[in-house]
């Protein structure tokens, strides 16, 4: 009796309401079928990247083209009847989607790595926690994946990016002092052609006696086959092998266990670490590779040389004065943006940044030289 007074009682507390599920705004709709559309365009560059990859990295590509895919059943979800015509990606996107189809390359990594990194979800309430959380993965995936593209970019590539870098920037530093201190334009031309010369020749013999002494250093590091030959004379009582795996880093323990297999006293093979196999060098791993010292060698040649032209163009082609020092620097200009750029995407940074730092130092570089030359032009006249 008591509960039915109570539940009679206009005083009691009502039961909350159902939720009424409230009508997107126009708002809403064009951000969601932004998403919608770039949701599909990411899903579409995995694929691509896909078929040009094969075992596990192409496994891990249809992951991630997968995941897109259930990101754009939500965003379909909450569109409903508002989905309308498929909206263009954007501009990012379809970036990505063309140099997947023609290049597939690790740029296209590093581009999709930045994309996930700056994902919008985050501060979206219409997108769910596991989507934010996808997002985030989905960023540190592809910098694997990117990384792994970074590391096998040999030391041809490093040579070749930063060769023309280096010709593009002394060349002009040059080009400016000579011109700076009131010499005629077939000198500073000259001087040009030497400073390419010059440069490109020590550029190509440096990187050659570092990638040959790197090569080397690696060589002298591999186990030989003395362990092999020698252990059937050791002495038993005075195995020196046990010294040989414990300069390795094997723990006592497992250097008399690999000193005892050695000496023939054990037939098991106890631990697959420790097997009775010959120590054989490693194949070389891809990820960790050098290059060759010529191809280094020649790649830094040959893009110094390429960098180096670069200044000295509008002499070759008759410009003289002011005209010509401003040609020059405009080409460098645009030669150290895109340099810079190729630095910040291989980086997994900002191209933009890159290049307008390639650019600041440059200019600078030349700048400062320029000012030198009108110093010494001065004090010679």
């Amino acid at each position: 009796m008591q509960k039915h007074q109570e539940s009679n009682n206009p005083s009691s507390p009502a039961p909350d309401p159902q939720p009424q599920k409230t009508t997107p705004s126009s708002a809403d709709i064009k951000r969601w079928r932004q998403y919608l559309a770039d949701e599909r365009a990411e899903a579409a560059v995995y694929r691509e990247l896909a078929q040009r990859r094969d075992g596990e990295e192409r496994q891990i590509l249809l992951a991630l083209a997968e995941a897109e895919g259930r990101h754009e059943a939500h965003w379909l979800k909450l569109l409903g009847e508002h989905a309308g015509m498929p909206k263009a990606a954007s501009g990012r996107s379809r970036l990505l989607g063309f140099l997947a189809r023609h290049f597939g390359s690790v740029f296209v990594l590093a581009l999709a790595q930045r994309a996930e990194g700056r994902s919008p979800y985050g501060t979206d309430p219409s997108a769910t926690p596991a989507m934010v959380a996808d997002e985030q993965i989905h960023e540190e995936v592809v910098r694997g994946l990117a990384t792994r593209g970074r590391n096998r970019l040999s030391g041809t590539f490093r040579a070749a990016v930063f060769g023309a870098n280096d010709g593009l920037v002394s060349n002009l530093s040059l080009v400016m002092g000579m011109a700076a201190t009131g010499v005629s334009s077939a000198v500073v031309l000259m001087s040009g052609v030497a400073g390419l010369l010059a440069g490109a020749l020590s550029m190509g013999a440096g990187e050659y006696v570092s990638v040959r002494s790197q090569r080397e250093l690696l060589n002298a590091t591999l186990p030989t086959q003395a362990t092999l030959t020698a252990a059937p004379s050791l002495d038993v009582e005075h195995n020196e092998l046990v010294l040989v795996y414990l300069a390795r880093g094997m723990t006592r323990e497992a250097a008399e266990h690999r000193a005892a297999e050695r000496m023939g006293l054990f037939s098991c093979d106890c631990d697959p670490s420790l097997s009775l196999q010959p120590e054989k060098e490693q194949p070389a791993d891809d990820h960790e590779t050098v290059g060759s010292a010529w191809g280094a060698a020649m790649s830094s040649f040959c893009f110094f040389a390429s960098g180096a032209i670069v200044p000295i163009i509008p002499f070759i082609f008759g410009m003289t004065g002011w005209a010509a020092l401003i040609v020059a620097g405009a080409l460098v200009g645009v030669a150290l943006l895109a340099t810079g750029a190729v630095v910040g995407l291989l980086s997994g940074t900002s191209p933009l940044s890159r290049g307008l730092r390639q650019l600041g130092i440059g200019i600078g570089a030349a700048a400062a030289t320029y000012g030198l030359g009108l110093l010494f032009g001065a004090v010679i006249v």
